[in-house]
């Protein structure tokens, strides 16, 4: 059963959040729960180390070391001491993934939202590994836990009541993460042209080798797949510009990869110029695709 709800990395000495998990739920309670947590981001500076504020059904955890802290919203039968090993181990993916020059100059909210593969694993992971497999570590952060306790904090405390927090100035709290990405560019959709042309004209000429590879030798279906590959990867580039992905530069990286090796295969069935104008292509697409950043957008749900 799920513990850890959800969880997000935010920037300490303004809140300014980093990252996030996306696969939260929509009830009007985890809401709640969630502008809490948002209003409390805001003032972290104020509770260094670790501290937790308990409800009803959910509780809120959160672990800051130097400016970067993780926080969770769990259920309130998620234990502390896997609620913090789980913070302390999300901390240190991120500031292994992160530099700390990264990190002061970010400026827009979720800048590192790619984080969130990370995020979902090791939230999967403590949420469906027996704790005996992590018995060690619930060992030391127990052994901290008693040495040095965590702050606990009221509702009050993380209370946003007409969007004021405890008396002091309004602060708008960032949405979650939509997804919304920045409008299209000249250029960019030129390369969208460019990459459904490159597309059309793999698929059209490994069809018609296709069809006389059936007939005449089954030594042309390496040509065939050399122009296939190429085709859905021109088509995923697409889809790359268009739409956000997780892990966006990986996959880039290998679309980009797949059109190089496979126009470089078909060296003898293209000449040197094809080969070039289908592999400047694919750069050019590829380069739109990392430049063009997301674009935030106001929730619906006013959090």
């Amino acid at each position: 059963m799920s513990m850890i709800f959800f969880a997000c990395v935010v920037r300490v000495r303004d809140g300014l959040p980093l990252s996030a998990s996306t696969d939260f739920y929509h009830t009007q309670d985890f809401l709640e729960w969630r502008r809490r947590l948002k209003s409390l981001a805001l003032r972290l500076a104020q509770y260094p180390g670790r501290g937790s504020a308990e409800g009803r059904d959910f509780s809120i955890h959160f672990s800051s070391f130097g400016d970067v802290a993780c926080m969770a919203i769990c259920s309130c039968q998620c234990p502390a001491t896997m609620a913090f090993c789980f913070l302390e181990t999300l901390w240190w993916e991120f500031t292994a993934s992160y530099d700390t020059t990264c990190i002061g100059l970010a400026s827009r909210p979720y800048a590192f939202l790619e984080f969130d593969n990370i995020i979902q694993k090791v939230k999967w992971h403590f949420n469906y590994v027996s704790s005996s497999q992590m018995e060690s570590s619930l060992e030391k952060i127990q052994e901290e836990l008693k040495l040095q306790p965590p702050v606990v904090l009221t509702l009050e405390d993380t209370d946003v009541a007409n969007g004021v927090m405890n008396g002091h100035i309004p602060m708008h709290l960032e949405p979650a993460p939509n997804f919304r990405m920045e409008p299209v560019t000249a250029l960019g959709i030129l390369s969208l042209i460019l990459n459904i042309m490159c597309a059309a004209l793999n698929l059209i000429r490994g069809v018609h080798l296709a069809e006389h590879s059936l007939q005449v030798a089954h030594e042309e279906i390496g040509n065939v797949l050399a122009f296939l590959v190429p085709f859905v990867a021109c088509i995923f580039q697409c889809y790359l510009y268009l739409f956000y992905s997780p892990a966006r530069t990986m996959k880039v990286v290998l679309m980009l990869l797949f059109i190089c090796l496979g126009n470089m295969y078909l060296h003898g069935l293209r000449n040197l110029w094809q080969i070039l104008f289908h592999i400047g292509v694919a750069f050019l697409s590829s380069y739109q695709i990392l430049t063009r950043q997301l674009q935030e957008k106001q929730s619906d749900y006013g959090v």
